[in-house]
């Protein structure tokens, strides 16, 4: 056997990550973090507190709070029997985990709305591909419990903030209304009339049967060509649902959210109703949407709470990170560290393990050169690191007393005082007013 041979069987043995899922690794993973945490940041200041939920859930929570006639319940999900033969499922998503999880702790029981965000991974079985994936993470927020479309407002308001604190620009907010429970059963009757006189495939047909609303959701050319002249629920809507669809957009308005109104949109999930969003970016191709949510009112009951209703949104990270890069914006910090430290022997590494310790605990990220290397090794991995300053040290230095700062970017050195080195970096690291702290 060559050592060709050899090397290629060990590569074709060796493990790799699923099919599908998406891997950040440094340095791009800062990027990653950089955009799921300013999609929370923008939650955290509108009063949203983290709740942490399941990876899996039961089945049937799935079923009946999505809906058994959405790709998301009947094709994507990630099921099987656990060792108790229960039916368990992987999250697809996060409104009806939150729900759950507000009616199990009797988080309704006190202040309303209850105002929760979240973030983390979700599942789904769909044929991989750029921006879609089998494993995606999401941020999401939920607030339960009042009927307010002011409320409605603030939860788009805080999606839209979060991509504009980004620095995107290229997307578009695009919203709808889906009427409530006095208008959807006459235009559930009136659509599903207008689908009878179609020559449907079975399978859409019977989806139509459960909710004709998914037919309107349908991505193929020849349904889109047959649905152009198909009744839509916005020229149905009570007059309380118009209404309440009229202060959204008033609110919008007020606080300088632009968006347009898509009539046909449906989002994927059926407990959908009343204000209904979605946050497009033409720049990702087919899979264009980075976020979007609406109006739940039913959600809560229909899984055994009370009556009440609730509001929120997902925003898909992988997509929103896409659309920074399409756009070309700079994202995150990508340097492991401010400082690098480089020892030039044991005496040296001593000291400088204890000043790295003493600048972390300043707040600054520090890293050092291990495993003994030279003097040219270790700045080639203080260059690696995105280091701002290296302090090098060896035994001479010891013995003055101090320590040499180089300007990594400069290539300028100076030495400092070991005694005075914590306080010079975190001087010219944060500042004068932070040295003094």
């Amino acid at each position: 056997m060559t050592a060709a041979t050899d090397r290629a069987e060990k590569a074709a043995a060796a493990f790799a990550a699923p099919k599908g899922v998406p891997e950040y690794l440094p340095p791009d993973s800062a990027e990653f973090e950089h955009v799921r945490n300013t999609l929370i940041a923008a939650a955290d200041r509108a009063g949203y507190g983290h709740i942490e939920l399941p990876i899996f859930e039961d089945t049937g929570l799935y079923a009946r709070g999505v809906g058994e006639s959405t790709d998301v319940v009947s094709k994507e999900m990630y099921t099987f029997a656990d060792r108790g033969d229960r039916s368990v499922t992987l999250r697809p998503e996060g409104t009806a985990g939150v729900v759950r999880a507000v009616i199990e702790h009797g988080l309704d029981r006190g202040g309303l709305p209850v105002k929760l965000r979240y973030a983390g991974p979700f599942f789904r079985y769909e044929r991989p591909q750029a921006g879609r994936y089998r494993q995606l993470q999401q941020v999401g927020v939920e607030a339960i419990g009042v009927d307010d479309p002011a409320l409605d407002a603030e939860v788009i308001a805080v999606a839209d903030e979060g991509f504009t604190a980004l620095g995107l620009t290229g997307y578009r907010l695009e919203i709808t209304s889906l009427g409530d429970a006095e208008c959807r059963p006459a235009y559930r009757a009136l659509l599903q009339e207008f689908l009878a006189g179609l020559p449907l495939d079975e399978d859409t047909r019977r989806r139509a049967q459960i909710n004709p609303l998914r037919v309107l959701d349908d991505k193929r050319p020849e349904v889109r060509a047959m649905m152009a002249d198909a009744p839509l629920l916005i020229d149905h809507l009570s007059a309380a649902s118009a209404e309440h669809h009229a202060a959204v957009k008033q609110h919008l308005d007020d606080l300088g959210v632009a968006y347009v109104e898509n009539p046909r949109m449906v989002r994927g999930l059926d407990y959908y109703t009343k204000t209904t969003f979605e946050f497009v970016h033409d720049g990702l191709g087919a899979q264009s949407g980075i976020g979007g949510g609406g109006r739940y009112d039913g959600l809560m009951s229909v899984l055994g709470g009370q009556p009440l209703s609730g509001v929120g949104f997902g925003i898909g990270v992988d997509r929103t990170l896409l659309a920074a890069r399409v756009e070309g914006l700079p994202i995150g910090d990508t340097a492991r560290a401010e400082v690098f430290g480089v020892p030039l022997g044991a005496a040296a590494r001593r000291r400088l393990v204890v000043i790295a310790a003493q600048l972390r605990r300043a707040g600054v990220r520090v890293d050092l050169a291990y495993g003994g290397r030279g003097l040219k090794g270790a700045m080639k991995s203080a260059d690696r690191s995105g280091a701002r300053y290296a302090l090098v040290l060896g035994d001479r230095d010891l013995e003055a007393g101090t320590v040499g700062v180089k300007d990594l970017a400069s290539g300028a050195q100076h030495a400092v005082a070991l005694a005075g080195a914590v306080d010079e970096l975190v001087g010219l690291l944060r500042g004068p007013a932070a040295a003094d702290r």
